[in-house]
């Protein structure tokens, strides 16, 4: 029997924490292979030999500041994100899964896409707040030097051209940009939805193992491997795919139609390959933390 549950809410400590934790990791394993490349590099690149000390000097710090920098930035985006949501639920709704035992069956398209979506253009709009904060001095300093230069040498600066381009770039900032990531932050969740409804289901079904943590919340304890890397991977392939087509149709009119298909299975197959390993580590990960951190804790109804 199918049960479509709504994600009422988000636990935000264990959403962050985990999140964060896993963000680290990988971020301190990304820091080691970059590491090992740039030895590598040194000891086979006689040019660059002479500069090995500083390139171990470098990577070292790098596997510090690296995890570091990643756990505390993650920290806040994922502390935001989960806070926006929580609010915006009681306005709209939030997202549903339709699960049926663990196996997450399909996933409503509206609710998925337009919470998210919603999300996405709210941090859109307050970067661009600050974007443009930013900018008012610099616009008001360029169009002053502009004046000055044009009065002090004669040749006409367009101070009004400057003036009128930081505007549009204000605009941009504060009303085009949020309306662009709406439309197609809410197509992109779209399709992610109807790619998991209509094709990763026929391979691969999430699986995600809940279990009661009290004060009406159920914690994400376990989420097995394969069924998750296999579906999001055939996501990856689906939207890999699209991408390739458009390669294709590009170089084909260039007319280069071997390249366009060699362009065209590259994507699909190395948006799977990509895919499938990150969601496997960053799931592996989870699963190891969330009996020692706790897992991610959300209040299904």
């Amino acid at each position: 029997m199918v049960d479509v549950m709504e994600i009422k809410s988000v636990d935000l400590a264990s959403y962050t924490l985990i999140g964060s934790s896993i963000r680290a990791i990988m971020a301190f394993i990304v820091a080691i292979i970059f590491l090992l490349v740039f030895e590598i590099v040194a000891i086979l690149v006689p040019p660059v030999t002479a500069f090995r000390g500083f390139i171990i000097a470098s990577g070292l710090a790098l596997i510090i500041v690296y995890p570091i920098a990643s756990f505390f930035i993650n920290l806040s985006i994922r502390f935001y994100t989960a806070f926006v949501y929580n609010r915006l639920v009681s306005r709209i709704s939030g997202i549903k899964l339709a699960m049926e035992g663990n196996e997450l069956i399909s996933i409503p398209v509206m609710s998925f896409s337009l919470i998210l979506t919603c999300i996405y253009t709210i941090v859109a709009f307050i970067l661009g707040l600050f974007l443009a904060a930013a900018t008012a001095p610099f616009l008001t300093l360029a169009t002053t030097i502009a004046t000055n230069l044009s009065a002090a040498t004669g040749i006409p600066f367009t101070s009004q051209m400057i003036l009128a381009l930081g505007t549009f770039k204000i605009i941009f900032l504060l009303i085009l940009m949020p309306i662009m990531v709406f439309i197609f932050g809410f197509i992109f969740n779209a399709l992610v939805a109807i790619f998991y409804n209509y094709i990763a289901t026929k391979v691969s079904k999430i699986q995600l193992n809940f279990q009661e943590a009290g004060n009406n919340l159920k914690e994400l304890i376990n989420i097995p491997i394969l069924p998750i890397t296999l579906s999001v991977a055939v996501i990856a392939a689906v939207f890999g795919l699209l991408n390739g087509l458009m390669r294709l149709a590009t170089l084909s009119a260039a007319g280069d139609i071997g390249a366009g298909v060699l362009a065209l299975i590259m994507a699909i197959i190395g948006d799977f390959i990509v895919v499938f390993v990150l969601m496997a580590i960053g799931t592996f990960f989870y699963n190891f933390l969330a009996p020692k951190i706790g897992g991610v804790k959300l209040q299904l109804e």
